[in-house]
């Protein structure tokens, strides 16, 4: 039986995705865990730390606990686990009973951060590289969606009430933008997050003595691992791995926009797009009509979840000293579970985005419900060098106010309007209240989003 979404039978793949719970489930944390003890002591052997034949027999033991030639005791770890309070001396005691006479030369020099948390690294570099697959993914349906409705006029909303005209293609070119910025946050975060952590108890690796040499089995061990290497201990300084989970937030937070606009769009009163038709998806159980945005709803409650976890995690930047009292643990339940709560909320968003249906017939119909209303600024701004700008404000004003009451199109009131009609005509006042000739630089400013992206 599990507790939360994440593991659950029936919800896990609805809010997670497996591919992620692969990344940070107990067996990859481990696993992960072995790969560092490993490529220590292949590090310290090159270094003359250790015996060269110790560092074979412990990577012969880490590759025979990969391909299943050896295997752990899952029941005794965690009740060692549990009476340590960390896993790592558990781990180790049965690393080295596998590893016979080498086991003597293991976790040299090291402290239990030291292993989970470059653990951690690995597996966030592995999940880090999932998200930046998905998030493409979503980039370029957002790009297509962009460029194929670039000229489709809208009603833009501002308050939930129609404002100025706009494209459906300008407004996925708005939702683009966000996501071409976050994944410029993901490239620039990389080298500052995926880094070794290798200091001994205090930080000071004093327990390999000399400096150079201490130094030396830092460098070594980033390079056996492919991370960077860097200038001092970071294990009380967790501003990394904050900004990791940060990120994925603000990552959840505009997909969340987006998908609240789809699932107001979808709304029958505006009906100007839905997600992907699948047989039997957002079916009610009591009303057949519906068709209710479930990804949207996913989209919606995983980014609550991922914005509470960045919260949480903001703990663990507050850690005492050169070893924390308790800051470290929050992240053991932010990371997994952030990178959780993204991987669904990436896979809900490209399903969405991926097969959005889009209905142009029904934009043009909302535009035109209020009858030329939406673009009164165009004839405020048409009638003002005539008259004056306020005094265009408020005749247009004026003229507003008597089509909502009559119920007319405003074209038909100003051309009953001398001071409007007059100075500049039937054809003039006719452009002006046409929605698809105030569109500003909608089209250009797509381009440009595009354009940055090299398309």
């Amino acid at each position: 039986m599990t507790i939360g979404a994440l593991q659950s039978a029936l919800f896990a793949d609805m809010f997670g995705t497996k591919p992620m719970r692969d990344v940070f489930g107990d067996d990859a944390f481990i696993a992960r865990c072995v790969d560092v003890e490993a490529a220590l002591a292949r590090a310290q052997a090159r270094l003359g730390i250790v015996p060269a034949g110790a560092a074979a027999a412990i990577t012969l033991t880490a590759e025979g606990l990969a391909d299943g030639r050896i295997a752990l005791d899952p029941a005794r770890l965690k009740r060692d686990t549990e009476t340590v309070g960390y896993p790592i001396l558990p781990l180790v005691r049965q690393l080295a009973e596998h590893a016979g006479e080498a086991g003597r030369f293991l976790h040299w020099g090291a402290t239990t951060q030291d292993i989970m948390d470059t653990a951690t690294v690995l597996q966030m570099r592995a999940a880090l590289d999932l998200v930046a697959g998905d998030l493409n993914k979503i980039r370029g349906h957002l790009a297509a969606l962009a460029r194929r409705y670039r000229d489709t006029p809208m009603a833009g909303r501002t308050h939930l009430q129609h404002a100025l005209p706009v494209t459906f293609g300008y407004r996925a070119a708005v939702w683009l933008s966000a996501l071409d910025r976050h994944a410029e946050r993901l490239a620039q975060l990389r080298p500052r997050v995926l880094a070794v952590q290798f200091g001994g108890a205090a930080g000071t690796l004093a327990s390999l003595g000399h400096g150079v040499t201490a130094l030396a089995t830092c460098a070594e061990l980033a390079r056996e691992l492919g991370l960077a290497e860097p200038p001092i201990t970071w294990h009380v300084a967790r501003d990394g791995i904050v900004e990791t989970v940060q990120f994925l937030a603000l990552l959840g937070g505009s997909l969340a926009k987006i998908a609240y606009d789809v699932m107001l769009m979808s709304a029958t009163e505006f009906a100007e797009a839905a997600e992907p038709f699948s047989e039997g998806r957002g079916s009610s159980s009591t009303m057949p009509q519906k068709r209710n945005p479930i990804s949207c709803e996913l989209i919606l409650a995983g980014a609550k979840a991922l914005r509470q976890h960045a919260g949480l995690v903001l703990d663990a930047l507050v850690s005492d000293f050169e070893r924390a009292t308790g800051p470290w643990h929050v992240e053991w339940i932010a990371v997994p579970e952030s990178f959780g709560y993204a991987a669904g909320v990436l896979r809900q968003s490209e399903f969405m985005l991926g097969g959005l249906i889009v209905d142009p017939q029904r934009m043009a119909r909302n535009l035109d419900m209020t009858h030329g209303l939406i673009v009164a600024e165009a004839v405020m701004m048409g009638l003002a060098p005539h008259i004056g700008r306020n005094e265009a404000h408020d005749l247009v004003y004026d003229c507003c106010r008597k089509a909502i009451e009559r119920d007319r199109p405003l074209l038909d009131v100003l051309l009953e309007t001398p001071t409007a009609a007059e100075p500049l005509g039937v054809a003039k006042l006719r452009a002006l209240t046409d929605p698809a000739n105030y569109l500003g630089a909608a089209g250009a400013m797509v381009d440009r989003v595009l354009a940055g992206r090299g398309e």
